[in-house]
């Protein structure tokens, strides 16, 4: 079949080299507009665009891949199927229509469940055990296309989304041969998704990093691994004599124990353990403002927390 990849992130890069060592014909890549981050002078690297110029492909870089002349660049190619992933864009029915048998989308969580931009990171905030992927046959409605193919994972009690994310894109690169398979041969069975088990994953802010002490060790810890690497979570401590200090806490885990949530129950050795609305939270490693990530104790040779002390907001 021709297939055209849309995609601009990471996590499409194991798909887009799965169709292009395959025998499926890839004559394109859509990617997102090269632009700076805000504050920087230059754009991120685009893997998806150094992939598609290693193996000397057309790429194009849409503003809006649902605009009339996007459009007619994409129909120019004739393709058989649309396959989108950590693309940017979502895509209008007169875009999918485009494509013979319209377009696949792959999915990091088990759909119905955590629809939306950031399913890994809110699939770890709530302390998910199992996740997965999804490959669906597109609609205009966002991540809510009939399930053609699914896999399930495992989640690691101290994996973050840092690295579940790289484990979850190559789970779903084979999914999507299978998928773009099942429909060239006319074996695909899509699945409904149940609107009633729906739950969301909206796109991640800043202020998703502050912890609210009142919140369990439990909770204050999976919201550590699921904001790594960005946008991280932080806390400020409010030392005595001195004006608070931003923190991002880097490693921690939950006790058992009890304490006020916020104060610091031990700040001593390789000790700095704080309580919280459930259980206690200890610090293994922080990183200051603007200083380096350093573990307890070095951090706590170089800033004098004290037992008593407590975290919170500004």
């Amino acid at each position: 079949m021709r297939v055209i990849m849309m995609g601009t992130g990471p996590f499409a890069v194991p798909t887009f080299r799965a169709l292009l060592n395959s025998a499926h014909e890839v004559p394109a890549l859509f990617t997102r507009p090269e632009r700076p981050q805000k504050g920087r002078s230059k754009a991120p690297p685009n893997p998806m665009r150094a992939l598609g110029e290693e193996r000397g492909l057309r790429i194009h870089e849409p503003e809006s891949v649902n605009a009339p002349e996007a459009r007619m660049v994409l129909a120019s190619y004739r393709p058989d199927l649309l396959v989108v992933c950590d693309y940017g864009q979502i895509l209008k029915a007169s875009t999918l229509e485009i494509a013979r048998l319209g377009g696949i989308n792959l999915h990091a969580s088990l759909l119905p469940k955590y629809r939306g931009a950031a399913p890994i990171n809110w699939a770890l905030y709530h302390g998910e055990t199992e996740t997965g992927v999804t490959v669906i046959h597109m609609t205009p409605q966002l991540d809510a296309g009939p399930a053609i193919a699914q896999a399930r994972t495992p989640i690691g009690p101290d994996e973050t989304a840092a690295e579940l994310e790289p484990r979850l894109a190559e789970l779903g690169a084979p999914l999507v041969l299978q998928a773009v398979g099942a429909l060239e041969s006319g074996t695909a069975a899509p699945l409904e998704q149940d609107a009633n088990l729906t739950t969301r994953a909206p796109r991640l802010r800043k202020e998703h990093g502050a912890v609210d002490w009142r919140r369990t060790a439990a909770e204050i810890h999976n919201q550590v691994r699921s904001l790594k690497p960005w946008p991280k979570t932080h806390t400020f401590w409010h030392r005595e004599g001195g004006a608070p200090l931003r923190l991002i806490l880097d490693r921690v885990h939950a006790e058992p124990g009890a304490g006020e949530p916020g104060v610091v129950l031990a700040a001593e050795g390789e000790r700095l353990v704080v309580g919280t609305g459930g259980g206690t939270l200890a610090l293994e490693a922080v990183q200051p403002a603007g200083k380096r990530v350093l573990d307890t104790a070095e951090f706590l040779r170089g800033y004098p927390v004290r037992a008593g002390e407590h975290f919170g907001p500004e």
